[in-house]
C-alpha cells in the first residue's frame, strides 16, 4: 500500500466521532452488510474494520464477533454479487 493512502485512511480513523464509530460497528455486526460497503461509504477496508472492533468492543465481544464472521459469504460482496453494496439499518424506513 502506499505511504498517501495510509495516511488516508489513518486521517479517517482520526475523523471519527462516536457516531461514526458507532454506525461502522452496526455495519460490521449486520450480517447482509458487506465489508465494501463500509469501504464505500467511510474508506475503511475490512482489516481497518477489524482493528476497529478489536480497540472499540470487550475483548469477548470481539472474539464472539469474529468468530460469527469467519467463512460468511454475506460480508464480501465479490462472494455473493455486488448487488448488496448500500447498507440500510433494519430501524430505518425503506
Amino acid at each position: 500500500m502506499s505511504g498517501s493512502a495510509e495516511r488516508a485512511r489513518v486521517e479517517v480513523l482520526a475523523a471519527l466521532d462516536d457516531a461514526g464509530i458507532s454506525r461502522i460497528i452496526e455495519m460490521a455486526w449486520e450480517d447482509r452488510t458487506a465489508f465494501e460497503a463500509v469501504e464505500a461509504q467511510f474508506g475503511l477496508n475490512e482489516s481497518d474494520v477489524v482493528a476497529l472492533m478489536r480497540r472499540h468492543m470487550k475483548p469477548s465481544s470481539f472474539r464472539m464477533w469474529r468468530k460469527r464472521m469467519a467463512g460468511r459469504t454475506t460480508k464480501h460482496a465479490v462472494l455473493r454479487g455486488a448487488v448488496f453494496l448500500r447498507h440500510r439499518a433494519s430501524h430505518t424506513r425503506p
